[in-house]
Parts: structure tokens; sequence; C-alpha cells
């Protein structure tokens, strides 16, 4: 069985879709996501094998999902879009296939058997994905895109992922590695990353480590690892 997680944000579409993977009796299908913002949080926490995404969904696109997602827990996607076939062509190289809405189970059985053979060769899915603009953060209900440039630093815990801001401290589903290879920021502790241009002043410390001071008076661990090249790139 193949792990198979569907996102989009119509219900009749997923629920269409739904319907006929089931029929196909070849996947284990996880909770369906109506967003961008869930499917990162299901990528990166059920791991499926392949996901049958939307392109464009509300806050968080298709596309930009695809940007959000550690290439480590990367799956093979299969666009399911009302795009044009014209217009997906060029799609074609950047995933494993896609899909016209309305799916045709005849084209979903050709798509099933390009998956099965690309399993089977033990192929790791890559996609080029773009640098990232803004990150989004969940508050309650509701997801807040924040932009990179806003961002002091990040830093990981056994909670999760933080942000700070000026203004505030926020959580995020996107990983470190991820937001280390895709924005500016920069690695300067293993559970910190850096906004340079937030960087007010650096204090050396015993022991060869030291501690970065932002514009709002937050103090940023900085490892021995990482000081050498903090101090380059500030040309301090």
């Amino acid at each position: 069985m193949i792990r198979a997680l569907i996102v989009d944000d119509e219900q009749m579409a997923r629920e269409e879709l739904q319907a006929l993977l089931e029929a196909t009796g070849e996947f284990e299908l996880l909770t369906p996501c109506a967003n961008g913002f869930d499917a990162i949080k299901a990528i990166n926490e059920q791991r499926p094998e392949v996901v049958f995404l939307d392109i464009e969904m509300p806050v968080v696109n298709g596309f930009q999902v695809l940007s959000m997602v550690d290439e480590e827990r990367m799956p093979h996607v299969v666009f399911v879009t009302a795009y044009d076939e014209f217009a997906l062509k060029a799609f074609e190289e950047k995933t494993l296939d896609y899909l016209l809405k309305p799916v045709e189970p005849e084209r979903l059985a050709l798509t099933l058997t390009k998956l099965k053979g690309t399993l089977h060769r033990g192929e790791t899915p890559h996609y080029d994905t773009p640098d990232l603009q803004r990150i989004p953060c969940c508050i309650g209900r509701r997801v807040k895109l924040v932009e990179v440039a806003a961002v002091e630093c990040v830093f990981t815990d056994i909670s999760g992922v933080h942000l700070h801001t000026a203004e505030c401290d926020l959580c995020t589903d996107l990983t470190l590695k991820v937001l280390e290879e895709r924005t500016p920021l920069v690695r300067c502790h293993k559970q910190y990353l850096i906004n340079l241009a937030a960087v007010d002043e650096i204090q050396l410390h015993d022991g060869g480590t030291a501690s970065v001071r932002t514009h709002s008076g937050r103090d940023v661990p900085i490892s021995r690892r990482y000081l050498r090249l903090l101090k380059e790139r500030l040309s301090f």
C-alpha cells in the first residue's frame, strides 16, 4: 500500500479524489488537508510517499508547500488542478505527474503506474524550490505570514520551532533546516538561526563562545563552531 495525502481547499474535490484512490485498492490514505499549512505539518509528521497537491489554495499555495518542506522528507508530488493541459506541460519536469480536474479514472491509472515504477526504482523526489519570502506561523486557527526580513532570530526547542520578531514570538511548522537553506537566516548555534541585519552587538565570552544582541534586545547564543563564520559575515 502506498501512503498518500490529498491536499485541496475544496471539500468536494477532496472527497472525489479520495473515492477514486480508494477504488484502486493501492493506497493507504492519510487524513486529507484543506490548506497548504496543514499539508506541511502532515508531510513533516506523517511522511506520505505521495501527495496529491492542489496548486491554487489560499494563504499557502501548492508551489509554496514544496518550498517549505525539508528535502529529506519530500514526498513524490502529483499536482491536481483545473489548469489547462498546455500550461501544465511545464510542471512535468518538476513533479511526478499532474491530474486535471475533474480527475478521470483512466488518467489516474496512468499516474499510478508511473508512481509504482518510481517507488520500485527507489527514486528520490527533488524539486526546484524558490527561496522563501514569508514564513507561515500558526496563531490559534489563523495562519500569519511573516516576512523573512522581519525575523530577528529562529530557535528550536522541545515544543517546536519559534520565530522572534521585534514585536512578538510565533511558532512555525517549518524545520530549522528548511529555514537555513531557503532564507538568508544564518546558523549561529545548533538550535538558532540569526538575521544578520538584526544584529546590534556581539559579546565575546570565555571559552570561545559569544552571544548576539538584536535590535529589540534579544540575546542569542553563538557556539564556537559558528563564531568564526559569523565574524566573517559581519566583517568583525
